[in-house]
Formats: C-alpha cells, structure tokens, sequence
C-alpha cells in the first residue's frame, strides 16, 4: 500500500509499505481521508511524537472496515468508522483514576505508532466508531477534533448565559465557538487577526468579531478560550477574563513558551486558569454531536487533496490559506 512517511524531521516521501493485517482485537481501515492538524507540523519538524522515527503521521482520520480480527464484535466489514487515535496503557496512576490523557505510557494513533495518512491503517476495535450511511464520509474527520473541543467543554463546567471570548477562528476556534453557542452562551465573541475568518465565525454562531479584543464593546467575559497557542494572545485573554471567570487554555504554545501574568490578580479576583489536553471520554459524545447536526463539517473543511500532494497539503496548511485540510488516501 501506499503512505506517507516522515523519516526524519523535515523530510517528507509518500512511498509503498506492508499492508496491515488486524490482530485479534483489530479492524483494518480503508482510510477515506485524513486531516491536517498543528500536531502534523509539530512532528514534522521534531517538536513532538515518536520516540523514534520513520512514522506514518494521520491521527484525525475516517474510513470503511476491510477486515476484522476474529475477538472482534459489533464491527463488520463495510461498516464507516471514525477513530479514536488515543492509546492509553491502562495502569498507570492517571489511567487508573480515568485520566488516561495524562497516561504516563501515552501514545496516539498517527502520533507515536503509524497512522491514517496511508491506504491501509490497523487499529483497535474498541477505537473505532461507526458513523451511519447517511453522514457524509468527508464529514468524519472532523469527530477528533470536535472530540478535544468536547473535553475543552468538560473541563470548563458551563454556566447558562455566560458570556465568552475565543481567540482564533481556525478550525478548533470555530468548532469552540459552535459549541458555545449551542450551549446557551450569553453572547460569543472571536478574536483573530485575519479578518477574512471573520465572517465564517459570524455564519456558525459568533455574536461579534474582531480583529483585535480592543474593538469590542465588552471589556471582560466570563470564559475566556485561547485557541491559538501565540504567547501575546493568551497574555491579552488572561487580562480580560471577568472576576471569578475562567481562562481555558486550549491552544497548542511551544514547549519553552512562557506567558506573564498577575499572580494577585488571579488570588484577588479568583480566576481560574485550566488547560485542556486531547481527548478523554469526548469521543463517542462528538460522534453523537456530529450525526445530530449540532456542528456544520462542511463549512470547515476547505481543501481535499491526493494522497501525493501531502507536502502541498502541509503548506497550505502553515500558510492559514484554509481551515481543515483533508488528505485522501482513497483517491
């Protein structure tokens, strides 16, 4: 079969490799797409993954069962899944008190082992979900990362009418947006300094848009969400979170990034501060939010590209001339 595989950092080669077969408690996935996500880059450039490289990146993936291991059940060949990429040990400390994202053995599909960036990728059954025939198939990449927007979600235990400001209207800036919106938001305003993402946040449920917080009436918001990892964005949220409101951080920052902030204003005004990491119990509920309709896929998915153009789909990628960019293995 046909993949991509990195490697080593920076290189890049789409090539042939063993086709996978399932072991007793696998299915085998045809993979229909793929999506492009900031953790893609991150590998890429040997800021975080494997251990060890080559590896087959893909973790925000969707495809049609081939072949089932024989312990399997509830799965058949035929059936559309959507993948859990996490793969948690099970007996560590974190994931014996069901905190199994911050498993201390933690890989990911796509992550730390061979992915969906391939024709073929074997996976536990247990990690896959089905997805019925009348969804679009594009549509099931998206279940990942609506499934870490989920956990955002969680870890913010929400309040009716709250008021929130996101920053960034990529693609998790807009499904946190949805999100909120459906879950009775007082108001949502985003942030982001591209004014050409703008009016897509309005069209799913942004009740004002800037380029900057500045041009906003509200000076302070019950939640506040970074989305976007850049250090000046999160100082800037921080000082605009309401007292006794919430700061999520849900963006990916670099590893040495550092952020100030005012260690009396937090004491003084009982702020909470709360990052969110990946998924944890949110995946099967982002499965349901999708076949509901409770996100529009379609309104963010902007490029689908061959298997082969997977250099071309990683700078579209950096250059934000898109939102989610889909791989598709399957021609």
């Amino acid at each position: 079969m046909q993949a991509v595989v990195i490697p080593e950092p920076g290189s890049i080669s789409v090539e042939g490799v063993p086709d996978p077969t399932p072991g007793a408690r696998d299915v085998v996935v045809a993979v229909d797409a793929c999506g492009i996500c900031g953790t893609d880059i991150h590998i890429l450039d040997g800021e975080f993954g494997p251990t060890g490289y080559p590896i087959v990146p893909g973790h925000e993936f969707a495809g049609e069962v081939v072949a089932v291991g024989r312990e399997v059940s509830g799965l058949s060949e035929g059936d559309f899944v959507c993948v859990d990429p996490s793969l948690f040990c099970g007996v560590c400390r974190f994931c014996r008190e069901g905190r199994g994202n911050l498993c201390e053995n933690w890989n990911a599909i796509g992550v730390t082992v061979d992915g969906g960036c391939a024709e073929f990728v074997s996976v536990p059954a247990a990690n896959a979900f089905a997805l019925p025939p009348d969804v679009e198939r594009r549509f099931g990449t998206i279940v990942e990362p609506l499934s870490c927007a989920v956990r955002g979600f969680d870890q913010l235990q929400v309040r009716l009418a709250d008021h929130y400001l996101i920053y960034g209207a990529g693609t998790m800036g807009l499904l946190l947006t949805q999100l909120a919106a459906g879950a009775g938001a007082g108001s949502v305003s985003v942030v982001d300094r591209n004014p050409d993402r703008l009016p897509r946040a309005t069209a799913l449920g942004a009740t004002h848009v800037a380029t900057s917080a500045d041009e906003l009436e509200r000076s302070a918001w019950e939640v506040v969400i970074d989305a976007t990892g850049v250090v000046p964005a999160i100082e800037d949220g921080l000082g605009r979170v309401r007292r006794g409101g919430t700061f999520l951080m849900f963006g990916v920052a670099s590893e040495d990034a550092t952020a100030t902030v005012s260690p009396f204003r937090i004491y003084n005004d009982e702020i909470r501060i709360i990052g969110s990491m990946a998924v944890l119990h949110s995946f099967e509920r982002a499965r349901d939010l999708l076949v509901a309709g409770a996100v529009d896929a379609g309104a963010l998915l902007t490029h689908r590209l061959g298997l082969g153009e997977y250099p071309s789909a990683i700078e579209a990628f950096r250059s934000g001339s898109g939102l989610k960019i889909q791989v598709t293995p399957g021609g």
